[in-house]
């Protein structure tokens, strides 16, 4: 009976201790669950990933290819600028595809096209301003791949302005996050992207259209539904959808100060038969928002260093060091009070004469392969000691009194002989 205790006890100690460690894994790990086939979760300021799931995996990008068009016809054209519809660019688009219904010959602005292109994700507005930017579809889309190459888009390919399926139309989570980032720099894409309905007044040849934003973020549902996926930092985005593609949804989110850029490709019903592109993103956001926030490591104007220039007057050669930008880090919330050491570089061979303001180094702070900097300047003014250089110009000028002393000395005792030697004659 006794053995069998023993070993009771031996079975327990050792399921224990195999267990425990496990559970503290999982209990440590929040790592969101996420149904789509590709996700990704960054800090739109510094680019850090905080989610990844086959980011780099090359999927159809559907109608968020209009995110591009809409920043090629911002950045080439007048808003202001009348266009009329021509019937190629309404015959190009695939039967099921979206519409507004634009009639050969109607006539919008290039702004009122931009809206019902991304808040109705129209694909008969896409071909128009595509070929009103570049005359073509084709010229177009090389637009597209060279705008795209300058971003940084590397594993992108465009063949047309609205997501219309082809099998060289692809692009990855990772890109679509990059260019994102970039549009929401401008600001009429912010504005425009951010619209929560469009109304395109009645035209030469059709009625007033009414369109909802089909980003189901923006869009605030008061009736008590199970589907609202409205979420209150949204503040951008473009849904997309092909067979092919799946559900697919580029957003952004801004809360408190924090803003964060969120792709999903290949979403498709989660378990109890939702939007997984909304609910994914929905899940993603929070979660960076939980693990994530922003901390003020360094004022604008703070001392960082302290240190004596070389060759400088007594009164001046003590000089602080002050940084020129405000720091501002993404920090993991379990390092929020952490110290953060800063590594410093200062310029070579420091020395007076110093102007304040000149720049004398930079400081650095590594946070998580993060590199946040700030160049470090001149606290105030120092002066050259110019002891050694009085002592010198004292030490020239007795050198130069004592030859003119010589000289005359010389000359006036020549004098004196001369007249001594007149005189001794004459006797």
């Amino acid at each position: 009976m006794k053995h069998i205790k023993i070993l009771t006890t031996l079975i327990i100690s050792v399921v224990f201790t195999i267990i425990l460690p496990i559970i503290s894994v999982f209990a440590e790990d929040n790592t969101p669950q996420i149904y789509s086939e590709a996700a990704l979760l960054i800090d739109a300021k510094t680019g850090k990933v905080l989610y990844a799931k086959n980011e780099k995996e090359h999927k159809y990008p559907a109608s968020t290819t209009k995110i591009l068009t809409a920043i090629l016809t911002i950045e080439n054209c007048n808003l202001d600028d009348v266009v009329t519809v021509d019937y190629d660019s309404i015959m190009q688009v695939p039967a099921g595809y979206t519409v507004a219904a634009l009639q050969v010959g109607e006539q919008l602005t290039v702004k009122q096209l931009l809206e019902v292109m991304l808040v109705h994700s129209a694909n008969d507005a896409a071909n128009v301003l595509a070929k009103h930017v570049s005359g073509s579809i084709e010229s177009f889309a090389s637009m597209m791949n060279s705008k795209l190459a300058e971003i940084g888009c590397e594993n992108s390919h465009f063949t047309n302005p609205s997501g219309k399926h082809d099998k060289d139309h692809y692009t990855t989570a990772e890109d679509m996050a990059k260019l994102m980032n970039y549009c929401m720099k401008n600001e009429t894409f912010r504005e425009l992207s951010a619209s929560k309905n469009c109304i395109i007044p009645a035209t030469n040849k059709y009625e007033q259209r009414i369109f909802t934003n089909s980003n189901e973020l923006l869009i605030k549902d008061t009736r008590e539904i199970s589907t609202n996926y409205y979420y209150p930092y949204a503040i951008a985005g473009k849904t997309g959808y092909t067979a092919e593609a799946k559900n697919c949804f580029v957003s952004v989110a801004l809360k408190d100060d924090l803003q964060l850029t969120c792709v999903i490709l290949g979403g498709l019903r989660t378990d109890d038969g939702l939007s997984a592109r909304f609910v994914d993103t929905k899940t993603l956001f929070e979660y960076g928002y939980n693990n994530y926030t922003l901390r003020k490591i360094a004022d604008r104007g703070s001392i960082s260093k302290h240190i004596e220039v070389s060759k400088a007057t007594q009164d001046t050669k003590e000089l602080d060091l002050i940084t020129t930008d405000e720091i501002i880090a993404l920090i993991n919330q379990k390092d929020l009070e952490k110290e953060i050491e800063p590594e410093i570089v200062l310029n070579e061979n420091i020395e007076a004469p110093i102007t304040q303001g000149d720049t004398l180094g930079k400081i650095t702070y590594n946070i998580e392969g993060i590199e946040y900097t700030s160049n470090l300047v001149a606290s105030h003014s120092v002066e050259k000691d110019n002891g050694l250089l009085f002592f010198i110009h004292t030490i020239l000028i007795i050198i130069i009194i004592y030859i003119l002393y010589k000289l005359m000395y010389s000359d006036n005792k020549k004098k004196r002989h001369k007249i001594h030697n007149k005189y001794t004659f004459k006797i």
